[in-house]
């Protein structure tokens, strides 16, 4: 057997569309090192899973966050997470309900470990997805049963 070179990732060439991006990723996080980059990246999958969290619950109870309604399950604060990524690990605040029936999808019960998902979602940003695009692409891609589209 012939010994075979490792295949080494190799970028495609840079669009106007990503250029931006990562500008607006220098400005926001003040990048200076890699480090930076890394805590870059865990503010940006932390974001969107709050925010799918919250639209999850949202999708639950079936009206917004700032609604008024008169069910009887309604909000109950949050719940303080640590979720472990490929990135490292960051907090969530996984929304409770009164009734205690809200079983969060995109980051189940006792799960702390999102490495399945934590790269898609980097991915997404950097082909310049929006939250909610990226909300409907998990969605699509898991099959949450009660959708978590972006709906703020």
């Amino acid at each position: 057997m012939a010994n075979r070179k490792k295949e080494v990732y190799k970028p495609k060439p840079m669009t106007e569309g990503k250029r931006n991006i990562i500008q607006g990723l220098l400005q926001e996080y003040d990048i200076q090192s890699a480090d930076d980059i890394q805590d870059a990246l865990k503010a940006l999958l932390s974001g969107t899973i709050q925010d799918m969290l919250e639209t999850e619950m949202d999708d639950h109870l079936g009206y917004n966050r700032y609604e008024r309604s008169g069910e009887a399950n309604y909000r109950n604060g949050t719940k303080a997470k640590t979720v472990r990524s490929k990135y490292g690990e960051f907090e969530v605040d996984v929304p409770q309900d009164r009734q205690s029936s809200f079983e969060p999808q995109v980051l189940p019960k006792r799960q702390k470990d999102i490495s399945s998902i934590d790269e898609k979602i980097i991915s997404m940003y950097a082909k310049g997805m929006t939250t909610r695009q990226i909300s409907e692409t998990i969605e699509d891609i898991y099959g949450f049963e009660n959708g978590i589209g972006y709906h703020r």
